[in-house]
């Protein structure tokens, strides 16, 4: 097992850059490691926070317990079928880097999901998605460390539970599993998913009428690097906010002051609303706020201008929701987990 570390700074480890401290710190390279945590008393009594790539995390406080970062790596086609190529990629590596494998190899479905931070392993518990597309479209199964057993499980879609921006390891599998690695069904009869209107505007700007997949990665990189700020430049998690839904009465009550409102209709009839616009609406764009902020560009996007701690991002984040629902009766609910 690598060696266990003591107040250890997470400060590279999340994305905001927040300056924060774990008790105790092990990188985990293979599942014995999670097995010899398992099977040490001192090691599981402590609070456990499993970390990726950090890009889904608020850190407001140092975390007083046990951090794991999954740092396990690897990408392989496992097998195919008549309808698909079932790659496999492990826990520790960086989400876009399997993308851009997954297109080296001429294998399309993750294109619309290109230039997301984070890890593999992350993405499912957060069901990450972009442009029109999810994770679970093209998600097979999973491996996982179950800690009330101390076993390694497979889990299927199902066993899952994958919604908006949602899955069961959010709620009855939290602090439960581990995610190892993941397999993705990349199907053969590849089709290009452009029904988001501002890449297809983007694919007719530069004449392309039958993108491959490869082409819809290159114009989705551009548009959020036009969009998005670096992490590495400017801390931050993305967008900080998920888009909230409302019913179809609710909507046209807001469309009587707001006819220019943003709005999509879901299968099951309610409408998904753009938060980023919500915020906008409310003058948020570019603010400052002590040492945290609103990015310029996005308003769904809250950034540390230099050292802001976790907690005024935090107060950030609850005035914006306050600005929001006194404005528009909707409640905005952050994507990041706070700890």
């Amino acid at each position: 097992m690598p060696s266990l570390q003591h107040d250890f700074s997470l400060r590279s480890f999340n994305t905001f850059g927040i300056d924060a401290n774990a008790s105790s710190y092990l990188e985990i390279t293979s599942s014995d490691d999670l097995f010899q945590v398992f099977n040490n008393p001192e090691l599981m009594s402590q609070p456990r926070l499993v970390i990726g790539g950090g890009s889904n995390l608020l850190l407001t406080d140092h975390f007083s317990g046990l951090v794991l970062r999954m740092a396990m790596k690897g990408m392989n086609v496992e097998r195919e079928d008549a309808d698909a190529v079932y790659v496999r990629a492990a826990a520790g590596e960086k989400w876009h880097d399997l993308v851009s494998w997954t297109l080296e190899q001429g294998y399309g479905g993750l294109e619309n999901l290109s230039w997301i931070p984070g890890t593999v392993g992350a993405a499912p518990v957060q069901n990450i998605g972009a442009y029109g597309s999810e994770l679970k479209d093209c998600f097979h199964s999973l491996k996982a460390f179950d800690f009330r057993g101390g076993k390694v499980v497979e889990l299927s879609k199902s066993d899952c539970q994958f919604a908006y921006r949602h899955s069961i390891f959010k709620t009855d599998f939290k602090d439960r599993f581990i995610i190892l690695d993941v397999c993705f069904a990349l199907p053969k009869a590849w089709k290009p998913n452009v029904a988001y209107a501002e890449v297809d505007k983007e694919l007719a700007a530069r004449k392309m009428a039958n993108p491959t997949a490869a082409d819809i990665s290159r114009v989705i990189i551009d548009i959020r690097q036009r969009k998005l700020p670096d992490p590495a430049v400017t801390g931050n998690a993305g967008s900080f906010f998920k888009n909230p839904t409302v019913e179809a009465e609710k909507l046209l009550e807001l469309k009587k002051d707001y006819p220019a409102m943003p709005s999509y209709e879901q299968p099951d009839g309610t409408y998904r609303l753009a938060a980023g616009w919500l915020i906008d609406q409310c003058g948020w764009k570019g603010k400052h706020y002590g040492n945290a902020g609103v990015c310029e560009t996005q308003a769904l996007v809250l950034v540390n201008r230099g050292n802001a701690s976790g907690k005024e991002i935090a107060e950030l984040s609850e005035a914006i929701k306050k600005d929001v629902f006194d404005t528009f009766g909707i409640r905005l609910e952050p994507e990041p987990v706070f700890v």
